[in-house]
């Protein structure tokens, strides 16, 4: 009986113990997830650097017209858009941006490989290396910036210099998300892949090689596409 009572008072005090490590992780979650929010930029603004290259990812049409707006006030030489849809045309891109088609045409460049964002910077350093570019601005929506900013700097291994041009949507309120259960299931669920690229990138070299990339993605963060269909959406 004695040594019964023994084992439920450890049990017990076992018990008393996770629940407060889980506790303490759950208030540290709680807190980084606030500190990730109070970090997202609020406003749009002109970069005050010009960079050779420009790289907008693609997941809202904003982004691609910011993108080209930067294109052509000379804040970069040429434009990638990464991470196009395979549907997605050159022509039908110039059609939602009427007064930019010049410019979609001399100097923009249109990835379809990409599947992710740890795609996205590998086609980055691949486009960037193609054209011998150093600097390159890049344009994504505003909670999904720091993410991007870890999967590039990574891949691109701290030789080249990285300038955000964050997007704020309509959609999404950095101030009262907690307010609108859609922007704080999305800041919530950009917060954990965040934390996750960033534990991943501490324990890998190259993410072209990487296994835990492949697993995270469910495949492969690039992937080759038709020949037809890549030179038609290069035309």
């Amino acid at each position: 009986m004695v040594a019964r009572g023994s084992a439920k008072r450890d049990l017990s005090r076992t018990l008393r113990g996770l629940l407060g490590l889980a506790g303490l992780g759950g208030v540290a979650l709680f807190s980084g997830l606030l500190a990730f929010a109070a970090c997202l930029d609020r406003d749009e603004r002109i970069p005050v650097e010009r960079a050779d290259g420009i790289v907008a990812l693609t997941g809202g049409a904003q982004r691609i017209g910011d993108a080209i707006d930067l294109l052509a006030n000379g804040f970069g030489r040429r434009l990638l858009i990464t991470g196009v849809n395979e549907r997605t045309s050159r022509d039908e891109i110039a059609r939602l941006n009427p007064t930019q088609r010049h410019w979609i045409d001399c100097c923009v460049d249109l990835d379809y490989r990409a599947r992710n964002t740890i795609g996205n910077a590998i086609e980055t350093r691949r486009w960037m290396r193609q054209h011998s570019f150093n600097t390159v601005a890049v344009v994504t929506s505003n909670y999904h910036m720091p993410r991007t900013l870890v999967e590039l700097d990574h891949a691109l291994m701290g030789d080249d210099r990285v300038v955000p041009h964050p997007v704020v949507g309509e959609g999404f309120d950095a101030d009262r998300w907690w307010r609108h259960p859609a922007s704080a299931k999305l800041l919530a669920s950009e917060y954990l892949k965040f934390l996750v690229a960033w534990v991943r990138t501490r324990f890998e070299h190259d993410p072209e090689r990487s296994r835990a990339a492949i697993l995270i993605g469910r495949g492969k963060p690039i992937r080759m596409v038709a020949e037809p269909l890549l030179l038609r959406g290069q035309q």
